[in-house]
């Protein structure tokens, strides 16, 4: 009873902080951290414990292949070196930041490692709180990040554990060879999947699409549960398999499975994603019931001095970074795509949220040592990572109003490039039409019904990509906005009228569900194709 008690107030949670959020014009996951410590004060709820294997066996696979699903791979090729870097560079001096900051506070080495470990790494489903705020570039840069530091940050964690426990000794031929395990074993076994995965899609390419919905679910799941037996990261497993079937997939998948897959991870994603955010709130409360009252204030300023550091390291970082690429790059192609201003750096250096990888390392600390004894400061650990997660989340309160600050330009390169692909497509399919009639043996007057409406179409978007005229009355945008609109009207009266002969008796349900999923589909691809500034 206890568990559907949680379930109901997971979903409602989720409900309201999504309401609250946008009503409060604050980010979504501070408002359901807010609402999951309140849940943890509910008493019936305080002996409720996240155990780490549920965040990295259930909400970090599908999270993170979704989220490299929905990468730029292109962006990514572009500017790996700033990308590796960061995942790298960037969570190693992290890390060493945190562990000296928490062994002045009290901590052995081992356990201090431990935490500047576990909270190093960038949260990859947090990024989505500034998703609409800036440019794609920007966007990619730390989804990227986010998705690939945590195979960095976990085998450090791993050698800090095993160390405080006694079951691991460093030795840099031990250190090179597990992080060559992490990041070479797990892209290889990405890699595998995809391929395995791909062969399978294919075959079933004309089955039934739930069955490929059912086999691309269980990608994620198996690639990380392989990775984590072959002890290599399971995270650059699911990260690799993601990026390559995002390149694969638009090649092979049928439109149905295409339609069913984003509706469904669209809902999925968003009920885990919500869901995790309200569950560090309650993990929070847990932690502060087990630490003892004189522990307490140790513990908050801890956390505080930690995050202050984790923020602090990234600002020099890129700061520091950026002074080097803009010297070393001056005068090169490669300056010119990239932006070193130091409002656009504030930006950057302020969207590095914690969640859920952070959390899981936190509550994956054994219990106790190899000898038995308690594991040093666990339960502060556990703390001290619940309010980071809760400071570096609530930067995303004030970031609205850094990035206009910021006066970052507007990104209007991925409507212009939409419009490119949609013009080119078109253009060639016009091309081509008479080759396709006469291989399908088409009656003529259907083949020029055809070409009429295709043609029509690609007039209208010459019309919407050609240079912005003076006379506003005439401007592309408007043009297309309003066939949009009329366009629309006239999809609500035909939906009317099959909603009225239902209602009479003159159509059975299923004749309308089907009419009405076709006239749903054309107005969700009229929606889709509104440009949004």
């Amino acid at each position: 009873m206890l568990g559907l008690v949680l379930v109901v107030l997971l979903g409602v949670a989720v409900l309201l902080g999504s309401a609250w959020g946008e009503r409060l014009r604050v980010a979504p996951p501070v408002v359901l951290l807010a609402l999951g410590v309140l849940i943890g004060f509910v008493p019936s709820l305080r002996a409720v414990e996240l155990p780490s294997e549920v965040v990295l066996l259930l909400f970090l696979p599908a999270l993170l292949f979704w989220e490299s699903l929905n990468t730029s791979l292109r962006e990514i090729r572009r500017h790996l070196t700033d990308v590796t870097l960061a995942a790298t560079v960037l969570v190693l001096a992290s890390a060493g930041a945190v562990a000296c900051v928490a062994h002045e506070v009290g901590l052995d080495w081992g356990p201090a490692w431990a935490l500047g470990a576990a909270v190093a790494p960038t949260d990859a489903t947090a990024v989505g709180v500034v998703a609409r705020l800036l440019p794609r570039r920007d966007i990619t840069l730390l989804r990227a990040e986010s998705l690939l530091n945590d195979g960095t940050a976990l085998v450090v964690y791993g050698i800090a554990v095993g160390v405080t426990v006694g079951t691991e000794h460093v030795t840099v031929p031990h250190v090179s060879w597990l992080f060559v395990l992490g990041y070479g074993g797990g892209a290889l076994i990405g890699f595998v999947s995809a391929v395995l995965m791909q062969r399978l899609r294919s075959k079933t390419a004309d089955g039934d699409a739930l069955r490929g919905q059912v086999l691309l679910l269980l990608t994620p799941f198996s690639a990380y549960l392989v990775a984590e037996y072959a002890e290599a990261s399971g995270v650059v497993a699911v990260v690799v398999c993601g990026l390559m079937l995002s390149q694969s997939g638009p090649r092979t998948v049928r439109a149905e499975v295409r339609v069913q897959a984003q509706n469904f991870w669209t809902v999925a994603t968003y009920l885990l994603n919500g869901s995790l955010f309200v569950l560090i709130g309650v993990e929070l409360v847990h932690s502060v019931m087990e630490l003892r009252g004189g522990q307490l204030p140790r513990a908050f300023g801890a956390g505080f001095a930690v995050a202050g550091t984790l923020i602090a390291v990234r600002f020099a970082y890129y700061f520091v970074v950026a002074g080097f690429f803009r010297v070393a790059r001056r005068g090169t192609a490669r300056a010119s795509g990239t932006t070193y201003s130091a409002r656009r750096l504030t930006v950057s250096a302020l969207s590095g949220f914690r969640g859920a990888i952070s959390l899981a390392a936190a509550l994956g600390v054994p219990a106790t040592l190899e000898d038995g004894s308690p594991f040093p400061d666990r339960e502060l650990i556990v703390l001290v990572t619940g309010v980071v997660i809760v400071v570096t989340m609530a930067q995303s309160v004030i970031l609205p109003w850094v990035v206009r600050w910021a006066r970052i330009p507007v990104d209007r390169s991925v409507v212009r490039e939409e419009w490119r692909a949609e013009s080119d497509a078109l253009n060639e399919a016009l091309a081509a039409l008479p080759v396709l009639v006469e291989r399908l043996d088409t009656a003529p007057e259907v083949a020029e019904a055809v070409r009429v409406a295709w043609q029509a179409e690609a007039d209208a978007l010459a019309l919407r990509c050609q240079a912005e005229p003076v006379d506003l009355a005439l401007h592309p945008q408007r043009l297309t906005d309003d066939a949009t609109a009329l366009r629309l009207a006239v999809l609500a009266e035909r939906r009317a009228v099959v909603v009225r002969l239902r209602d009479r008796g003159d159509i059975d349900d299923t004749v309308l569900r089907r009419v009405q999923g076709r006239l749903d589909s054309e107005e969700l691809h009229l929606l889709r194709h509104v440009p949004v500034d």
